[in-house]
């Protein structure tokens, strides 16, 4: 039988492929995913991929045998909180199988040039890996495309 947690943060799938931001209440979660929606990139490989909400707030993270997936609780799927709007529907995808998981850090801790590029974040026993990004700067949607560029094809 999978094993399910709830986890405090927000999940997109870009390109289908599931990212969970974390942070601190108020640290930029929901708006780098209204950022990574609302603007489709090409990351560091070129392809075009566009982004979709999986969970804003609370995701329901399975896991799978080796793998983990990520959803929203029945009471908020399809709705995201836009600050200063409210809460809003959105088109959005029922799972997406994560792959990386962004952390918001404010800038001077990320480190530019990091010794453990192959840091890693557990959940239900399964370590993904972690990336640290500045939700208040301009290419923070850009740096969380860049990451998935650097774990290959999905």
């Amino acid at each position: 039988m999978p094993e399910t947690t709830l986890v405090h943060g927000t999940c997109v799938a870009i390109g289908g492929q599931g990212v969970l931001i974390l942070g601190p209440p108020g640290a930029g979660k929901s708006d780098l995913a209204l950022r990574l929606i609302d603007q489709p990139g090409r990351g560091l490989n070129g392809v075009m991929r566009a982004s979709l909400l999986v969970a804003d707030d609370q995701v329901a993270v399975t896991r799978d045998g080796g793998e983990l997936f990520a959803s929203a609780p029945p009471a908020i799927a399809g709705l995201f909180e836009v600050r200063g709007l409210g809460i809003v529907p959105v088109e959005a995808v029922a799972q997406a199988r994560l792959v990386l998981v962004v952390k918001i850090t404010d800038a001077p801790a990320i480190d530019r040039m990091p010794e453990a590029a192959n840091s890693r974040f557990e959940i239900l026993g399964i370590g993904l890996p972690l990336t640290l990004v500045d939700a208040a700067k301009a290419s923070a949607p850009a740096r969380v495309r860049a990451a998935l560029d650097r774990l290959g094809p999905g």
